[in-house]
């Protein structure tokens, strides 16, 4: 199997877009009545994270995916503050951040960890609940590997954990097929500038629709463009930009997990899925009515319900 290859997932942001658009960072603003959160920023790791922090009791902390940033949150955050403290973050490189391009930069999940695990420690968060979608997903299960004394539970939505494929039967063909029909010609299109097809190949090859984009309202799109600056450095770097993660790995993971999986997803992440559940020790898996790998966007109803049962039982 390759080593050099890109396989984050992209979350349908757009279909579900509403009224969080703030852009007033660190201020609270009145929307229709309502209030819109205070977007607070800290600097670790030589960059400002920014976040969302609302609510009170045991900290569940929202990690999104790819080409969203913390508004990917915006069905979830009402509702798990109503007895949580509820914190929703944009990783490094996504909105409102103000990197730019630099092919020597790190796209990796590995800085996502470090930023992850720094997070919880400089807001003393203790243990907190780790809920993560996608890349989001990837970036929480190495956090939960390497500082387990930071998690209390995790929530895996669809993590594209490729090195799972590896000696897996079928698992070259599963990853040639992805590549092909999203990475690589997401990576042509970014090479000659145009962003809006690398965008549109990459979703179409993840959700299994290569109409999905056009699906998409205006202000969806534009949100993701806002948020393209990680999937071209991650489809461009001559890295891959997983971290070796086995069984065995997963094994030692004590960790109560819940695995959330779409009932409409595609292959790729059914078998990533079912690896999981193979491997981990302490978990349980759910299918979520409906949904393909947008997960939370396809059936927020569902998720919030099922994700605050398992948090509650632990």
């Amino acid at each position: 199997m390759k080593k050099n290859f890109f396989a984050i997932s992209i979350s349908l942001f757009g279909f579900y877009l509403c009224s969080c658009n703030n852009t007033n960072i660190g201020t609270t603003a009145k929307n229709g009545g309502n209030d819109i959160p205070e977007v607070k920023s800290i600097f670790i790791n030589g960059d400002s994270i920014h976040y969302i922090d609302i609510g009170k009791g045991e900290p569940v902390v929202f990690v999104h995916g790819s080409l969203d940033d913390y508004r990917a949150w915006q069905m979830e955050m009402d509702t798990f503050a109503k007895n949580h403290r509820v914190i929703a973050y944009s990783r490094r490189y996504a909105y409102p951040g103000k990197q730019v391009w630099d092919d020597s930069a790190d796209y990796s999940v590995r800085i996502h960890a470090d930023d992850l695990a720094t997070l919880i420690q400089s807001l003393s968060l203790g243990p907190v609940h780790l809920v993560g979608h996608s890349y989001g997903a990837y970036t929480t299960l190495l956090t939960a590997m390497e500082h387990p004394e930071l998690v209390k539970t995790l929530t895996l939505g669809e993590p594209p954990v490729f090195p799972l494929l590896e000696g897996l039967a079928g698992g070259d063909t599963i990853e040639h097929n992805f590549m092909n029909k999203s990475v690589a010609p997401a990576a042509e299109a970014f090479k000659v500038g145009d962003d809006e097809k690398a965008i549109a190949v990459f979703i179409g090859g993840v959700i299994g629709d290569s109409t999905a984009y056009s699906a998409i309202p205006p202000e969806g799109r534009d949100m993701m463009r806002a948020n393209v600056l990680e999937l071209r450095g991650a489809v461009l770097s001559k890295k891959s930009p997983f971290p070796p993660v086995s069984c065995s790995d997963l094994k030692k993971i004590n960790t109560p997990v819940l695995l959330l999986t779409g009932e409409k997803t595609v292959m790729l992440f059914s078998v990533i899925m079912d690896e999981l559940n193979q491997c981990l020790p302490n978990k349980e898996k759910t299918v979520l009515p409906g949904a393909t790998h947008g997960l939370q966007f396809d059936n927020p109803v569902e998720f919030n319900r099922i994700v605050l049962g398992f948090i509650d039982r632990h």
